[in-house]
């Protein structure tokens, strides 16, 4: 934030506070032009009143003019025309403005109209690697700029890709995007839980919209950590996008969805881009009202759990800060120091002492897990290192006592009985109570997952419940087999058919879901293959398969129905490649987010404050 910009916010206040309108009489006349007595005693006049020197004051007055006679010449142009005017800010990683653009697109045109005007001007080969970012959202370049809310005069932003450039960075977050649909649609690689490691359960298309949203949020948490606030700003606003796809009851229990708020303007002031200022405040209340919801009125919830240093306190502490940045580009002085005044008190009381944090490091101990403990500690070493012990170990042993509820949910995934969705944690707690696991499940399919209800049915009402259960049928020995033959164990085919009523296809994809890793599932994959090639083109109504892989009689239907799980088997090989690349682009420690160092912050607080008292 430089001094001439502070200058032309105080400039524009005052001119908006005494109704001067320098486009008009007596500065401005259509017919002469600028009247430049008129701007030199203006700047005289103003330049005292703000204490700035004459020659600045009377610099920004003209770049003013201008600039308002340039939206009222786009304007005109717009009626005239119906072509709509856009300021275009190019920036890169740094927040350095690259170029400033002015470009003409119709509103009733589509928004990939205006990515190829923008491609054009900076000679990008592919307009759709262009992003277009309009009050917090990317301009969808299938639907109309006005569908999207945009007008004449409005300020975008578009990310250039620092050294790397726009293509190769569009590329990475569509790979990245990519990756993330395959592990979500395999429903096996990744799970929710909380900051203790207790698992969240959802049905399935709850679950994978919120885990994709919560995924892409990872990865741009890293590349914040990286400073790379070019790249993390799409993937940013790609997370909001998913977000908002969720329920809303859902997004209400979890914090993520106020931090994603947070860090998007975060990096908005990383790359300098005040022209984002209202949707920075739209922001920063849903993250205040999140913050209020989780920790309490002026947090008290959270300073009477946890004590003044929590580590969520510096996630507080930099609301505050970009409540204060923001309440001064909007030139409210006095609301804007006070808030940096309170930004300052969060600063104090969870600033680390670089010798204790050396310390813990000294120890061994990862840095994240020394400053996170530090402040949940107040600075106190010995309690620091006791604090990592217990949570490593209240982590283990929530992850350990919720195993069974983990299996369970994942046998039905696989079983593909995600349509009616059992709250697995529901099925342990009902079984660990002595009932049978198929009278619990139905119990639980009757009251739409309510415990209480379950429960009272299968007290009073438990030979009802199992007279309308389907008899359990014997597995058919031909299909377990004939599933041995194809390279699984007795003991694995026999459990996917009784979980699966002897669906010979249901339980293939039960198996295919079922290995630990790629190098288990590629001999199977090898097996099917030798099989189908035998058979050949010229199999009949009934084939036989021999050699290396023993005796297989074959039925043609069951031979297409083979090409069609091997086909879904190298998909499974796929999802694991797609798992290991998407895998590269999260942190080791999902709590990451609270170790902030807050050095950044520090330092535009000082420069903030130094401004407002200059």
């Amino acid at each position: 934030m430089s001094q001439i910009n502070n200058i032309f916010i105080k400039l524009r206040a005052r001119l908006r506070e005494r109704d001067i309108k320098l486009w008009e009489e007596p500065y401005y006349f259509e017919e002469v032009g600028s009247i430049e007595s008129e701007m030199d005693r203006l700047a005289r006049d103003i330049s005292g009143e703000l204490g700035i020197s004459v020659s600045d004051c009377r610099i920004a007055l003209t770049e003013l003019q201008d600039g308002a006679l340039r939206k009222l010449a786009a304007r005109k142009e717009f009626n005239d025309t119906g072509l709509a005017t856009f300021n275009v800010r190019c920036v890169d990683s740094a927040g350095g403005t690259v170029q400033m653009l002015e470009i003409k697109c119709s509103l009733g045109g589509l928004g990939s109209d205006l990515q190829a005007e923008v491609a054009k001007k900076l000679d990008i080969d592919d307009p759709s690697h262009v992003k277009c970012i309009s009050a917090g959202r990317i301009i969808n370049g299938h639907k109309t700029l006005a569908s999207q809310g945009l007008k004449t005069n409005q300020h975008l932003m578009v990310v250039v890709g620092g050294t790397n450039g726009v293509q190769e960075l569009h590329e990475r977050i569509q790979r990245i995007r990519a990756d993330l649909e395959i592990v979500a649609d395999a429903d096996r690689f990744m799970e929710m839980e909380d900051q203790d490691g207790r698992p969240i359960f959802l049905p399935r298309e709850e679950n994978r919209s919120l885990l994709m949203a919560l995924s892409m949020y990872e990865v741009a948490r890293v590349a914040m950590r990286k400073e790379n606030f070019d790249e993390a700003l799409l993937i940013l606003l790609e997370a909001d996008e998913l977000f908002s796809q969720c329920d809303s009851k859902l997004l209400e229990g979890v914090d993520n969805y106020a931090l994603i708020n947070l860090d998007i303007v975060w990096c908005y002031l990383r790359l300098k881009n005040i022209t984002q200022l209202p949707d920075a405040q739209r922001r920063l209340d849903i993250c205040e009202r999140g913050f209020v919801k989780s920790y309490g009125e002026q947090f008290i919830r959270l300073f009477s759990i946890k004590g003044p240093s929590s580590p969520e306190r510096a996630l507080i502490m930099r609301l505050h800060l970009l409540q204060g940045v923001l309440l001064f580009h909007q030139n409210r002085r006095d609301e804007a120091y006070e808030k940096l005044e309170v930004a300052t008190m969060d600063l104090n009381e969870v600033k680390m002492n670089d010798t204790e944090l050396s310390t813990l490091v000294e120890m061994g101990y990862e840095e994240l897990d020394a400053r996170l403990a530090l402040r949940s500690c107040a600075g106190q070493v010995d309690r620091a290192i006791q604090f990592i012990q217990e949570r490593s170990e209240r982590i283990r042993e929530e992850r350990q006592k919720s195993a069974a509820e983990r299996k369970v949910n994942q046998e039905m995934i696989s079983a593909g009985q995600g349509q009616d969705w059992i709250n697995p944690r529901s099925i342990i707690r009902l079984m660990e109570m002595g009932y049978e696991r198929r009278l619990v499940v139905e119990a639980l399919k009757r009251t739409k997952n309510n415990l209480d209800r379950s429960l009272d049915l299968l007290q009073r009402h438990s030979d009802e419940l199992r007279a309308s259960l389907p008899p359990i049928p014997p597995v058919d020995e031909s299909l377990l087999t004939t599933l041995q033959h194809l390279g699984f164990s007795e003991i694995s085919a026999r459990d996917a058919l009784e979980t699966t009523g002897n669906s010979f296809q249901k339980s293939l994809k039960f198996l295919l879901k079922s290995f630990p890793n790629e190098s288990e599932l590629l001999p199977v994959i090898e097996t099917l293959t030798k099989i189908l090639d035998v058979q050949g083109p010229s199999s009949s109504t009934s084939a036989t398969a021999n050699s290396t892989t023993s005796q297989v009689d074959l039925s043609t239907s069951k031979v297409n129905m083979l090409k069609t799980v091997l086909s879904e088997a190298k998909s499974e090989i796929e999802s694991y490649n797609a798992f290991k690349r998407f895998n590269e682009n999260l942190a080791e420690n999902s709590n990451h987010y609270l170790n902030l160092p807050l050095d950044q912050e520090e330092q535009i607080l000082i420069e903030y404050k130094r401004l407002l008292e200059g």
